[in-house]
């Protein structure tokens, strides 16, 4: 290895054009689903606490469910965009798994003490099972919000939850862990701002792993 490889960089592709489009997209159609969702939910809440009108969308009823359901439909179409793009290009296998118990525990750990290190373009064991959740959470609101429109026609699927208000209560929960998931990806670009910037470009500036750098 040349004594001037310390040091050195390049330029590679972290996030594909498809990945970052659908990215945005999504990100456009949960905001939406959210605060439209959280409109709704005033309308008739769960629990004894309602939702401040400033984070709700739709400015009543009809026009929360109007915003509800066309983000809903785009979350849902964006999102088979990339299910597939990721089973088929391998995507989900490269960046996603493994996650094992091992792993997660030993970066867990590293975390809490706030000896994580993070190298843009690759996701620890933490953020991998964080993205495998939010996925699941993504389907849990998906199946639910189906079984909430159409109670009646889709009636399996909202046996499958334990009725109607069960199904609400998924709903929410599912919800729930989406907005804790958003929020701690949210910490992460804060802390690391490059994943926001290589999210935008694609690209992002790495080190040379030295046994790449030849005398």
């Amino acid at each position: 290895m040349s004594p001037s490889a310390a040091g050195q960089s390049r330029v590679v592709v972290i996030h594909p054009l498809l990945v970052r489009v659908t990215h945005w997209i999504n990100a456009i159609a949960v905001f939406c689903m959210l605060f439209s969702g959280w409109a709704i939910y005033n309308a008739s809440p769960l629990f004894p606490f309602v939702f401040p009108k400033w984070a709700t969308l739709g400015g009543w009823l009809g026009g929360a469910l109007a915003w509800h359901f066309a983000a809903m439909w785009l979350f849902a179409l964006n999102g088979l965009v990339y299910a597939l793009y990721g089973l088929l290009s391998r995507h989900f296998v490269r960046s996603f798994l493994p996650v094992s118990p091992a792993a997660f525990w030993r970066d867990a750990t590293a975390a809490l003490k706030l000896r994580l290190t993070h190298r843009i373009g690759q996701y620890n064991a933490v953020q991998r099972l964080a993205y495998l959740v939010a996925f699941l959470f993504g389907i849990l609101l998906l199946a639910s919000g189906l079984a909430l429109w159409k109670p009646v026609q889709l009636q399996g699927l909202a046996n499958l939850f334990g009725g109607y208000e069960a199904a609400r209560r998924v709903h929410f929960l599912a919800m729930s862990g989406l907005v804790g998931f958003i929020l701690l990806h949210l910490t992460l670009v804060i802390l690391v701002p490059r994943t926001l910037v290589a999210m935008i470009t694609g690209r992002a500036r790495i080190p040379v792993d030295p046994v790449e750098v030849r005398s």
